[in-house]
């Protein structure tokens, strides 16, 4: 009877211990304790919500996967909690900001399922930063496991507006091209629109949270091990969540669902929060919770090139072009030149080498485009079928260091499936043997690469300068896009625009074709607004004779990586004012997208009883550059007109 009893009681405590666990909530904060994320069971399932100093930023929002080996997201128990502080320092040249100290505080939740399958949910929460990512345990008889819904969601409150840019369907687009990240964007949508396409939103995405604040959602740390991820349809009631790619991406080719061996885990799912916009422009947390994969064979060079294409196209692919634009950069005193599509047959695999011997003979190195379809579109320029194989892609590779070939351009990228991530990995890592750098244009949205690749120096993903050369459309939008990127696109990841087209008219001959509707100051402006380590600017040789000679030494001395930078005012569509600093020097770029000039009283620190030069526009959006010491109170008076810009750049 004593035992009967004895063994009743164990039952019993077993029983409560396993309620309290069941029906627990955790708590954990960023170290400035503003930032809150609290993680429980609801009925089994885990959820999770967010709130920033008290307010409620997201609400009830669900976490989970679904695997082909067990549901991790229904009838769960929590088994225990872990939790540990974050403290490293780290450098990044490539980024927005050259060294950066990550202090955050790390929660890990242990569950298993009916079935005793073990899963961790890992939060990392810093001062405005939130980071988490699922590790799922190997069993004694699974060693291996297909992800096949990822339930985590973003429930946004009532009244939430979102600035998302849609996903595009399979194979669509010039020559089946697309996904490849160049849609426009909603600005201050209500929840629950459907998409252009129907298929959901890119990463990253923005959204305003009333009057309360904002919130931009991204992902980083993806490798070749999982594919890149999107968000689904909202509904009206705010909720987001988790998408993989769609079947039909890379021409239909490989799982849209990913696998990963076990243990494994997921990329990061990454949450910025704040009431100003100030953390959204700022944030590191992308590179913050990833690390190098490997080491750079060598010390790469970052820096500024010229470009034949951009606005002189494909019939300027040819020899004599190209030593146009060399003798371009030379006069600039540029690190590269890009000679893009169509080289191999229109210059010839025979005559390169004598063209990057003139080029290296003028201080100018090489960046060579290639074409990366294998495929998954129809996509003509060559070459082609380099890149998309090992075998060729090395051999290519060894040719090119041979001849002192520094980097790479890589295009038409087909979608964002694991097997697509796998070949983004292997052509980083094989490019790293031989020396080179890598940019990659029509292509996804970089996932933390910046960092875990040292030779990654660039993405497009993006509605670049190469649509205001081929839709007037984008010449009318371009201030509404250019306020939006350091806010969305840029503020996760480098940015391969191709930016300051001096042109008037978008053609060779300045004389035809699209009009560009912004002013020079403008143009100039984006060489510092939008941020990666190697730029490829839009002048041309008309330029240095018909710009102003200001115009033209500003740009001879624009820099392309910063050591810091630092929101000061704006509103995404409408305008932006962004402080950057290269070594000592601090600059000041701004462009205003509204119908009314912009007039702001601004407190400017940095420049403080110093002489700078002011790069702004008079009434007619014609340029003016004038010196002016900024009051010792570092409070100045700003002014940007209608599609105009601003720079301030300090004088040493």
């Amino acid at each position: 009877m004593t035992y009967l009893k004895k063994s009743a009681s164990i039952f019993l405590l077993l029983f409560l211990f396993d309620f309290v666990l069941f029906s627990q909530s955790f708590s954990i904060t960023g170290p400035d304790g503003k930032l809150q994320v609290n993680v429980r069971l609801n009925d089994g399932m885990p959820v999770y919500d967010v709130k920033y100093q008290g307010i409620v930023m997201l609400e009830e929002s669900p976490l989970g996967l679904i695997t082909n080996v067990g549901d991790l997201s229904t009838k769960m128990k929590i088994t225990g909690t872990e939790t540990k502080k974050i403290d490293k320092i780290y450098r990044q040249e490539k980024i927005k900001k050259l060294v950066v100290n990550y202090q955050a505080n790390e929660l890990i939740v242990s569950l298993v399922n009916e079935q005793k399958f073990p899963v961790d949910i890992v939060f990392r929460v810093s001062n405005n930063d939130i980071a988490f990512s699922y590790r799922v345990h190997r069993t004694k008889n699974l060693v291996n496991c297909m992800i096949e819904k990822e339930l985590s969601g973003f429930n946004f409150p009532s009244g939430s507006t979102t600035f998302l840019s849609p996903q595009a369907t399979p194979m669509i687009g010039w020559e089946r091209s697309k996904p490849s990240y160049e849609e426009d964007y909603v600005i201050d949508e209500v929840m629950g629109k459907p998409s252009k396409y129907g298929v959901g939103y890119t990463f990253p995405g923005l959204f305003k949270i009333g009057k309360e604040g904002w919130v931009l959602l991204s992902e980083t740390g993806v490798t070749g091990g999982y594919c890149g991820s999107k968000l689904s349809e909202g509904n009206a009631e705010g909720l987001y969540s988790i998408a993989f790619p769609e079947p039909g991406e890379n021409n239909g080719v490989g799982n849209a669902t990913p696998a990963i061996a076990l243990p494994g885990s997921t990329p990061w799912r990454t949450i910025t929060v704040g009431n100003t916009l100030k953390p959204i422009v700022e944030t590191t947390v992308t590179f913050d919770v990833v690390e190098p994969l490997y080491e750079p064979s060598q010390k790469y060079q970052f820096g500024r090139g010229t470009w034949s294409w951009i606005l002189w196209q494909d019939n300027s692919m040819n020899w004599d072009d190209q030593i146009t634009f060399i003798n371009l950069a030379a006069e600039m005193g540029y690190e590269y030149i890009l000679v893009d599509a169509l080289w191999d047959t229109q210059v010839g695999y025979e005559r390169m080498p004598a063209l990057f011997k003139y080029a290296q003979s003028k201080g100018v190195d090489i960046f060579l485009w290639y074409n990366s379809n294998g495929y998954w579109n129809n996509a003509p320029q060559g070459p082609k079928q380099k890149m998309n194989n090992s075998i060729d892609r090395k051999k290519e590779m060894k040719w090119l260091q041979s001849l002192g070939v520094k980097g790479l351009k890589i295009d038409f990228f087909g979608g964002d499936k694991q097997l697509t991530m796998q070949l983004y990995q292997d052509i980083l890592a094989d490019a790293n043997e031989f020396g080179l750098m890598v940019d990659f244009h029509g292509c996804t949205l970089p996932r933390g690469w910046e960092r875990m690749y040292p030779n990654y120096v660039g993405s497009e993903a993006v509605l670049a300068s190469e649509n205001l050369v081929f839709q007037q459309k984008y010449n009318d939008l371009e201030a509404t896009n250019a306020s939006l990127h350091p806010f969305i696109r840029n503020a996760v990841g480098v940015m391969e625009f191709g930016p300051v087209l001096l042109n008037k008219r978008h053609n060779k001959t300045n004389n035809g074709g699209q009009y560009r509707r912004t002013s020079e100051t403008f143009q100039l402006a984006t060489a510092v607004l939008f941020q990666n380590p190697v730029q490829f600017f839009g002048i041309t040789p008309n330029n240095l004779t018909e710009m102003p000679a200001f115009i033209i030494d500003f740009m001879k001395d624009v820099p392309t990586t910063w050591d810091e930078t630092i929101f000061i005012d704006g509103y995404p569509g409408k305008y932006i004012l962004l402080a950057r600093r290269h070594n000592n020097k601090w600059y000041l770029a701004g462009v205003n997208a509204q119908k009314e000039t912009v007039n702001l009283k601004i407190p400017l620190g940095m420049f403080s009883g110093k002489n700078v030069n002011i790069y702004r526009d008079d009434v007619k959006l014609n340029p003016v550059m004038e010196t002016v010491k900024i009051p010792a109170s570092g409070e100045y008076k700003i002014s940007i007109p209608t599609n105009g810009g601003i720079i301030l750049k300090e004088l040493k």
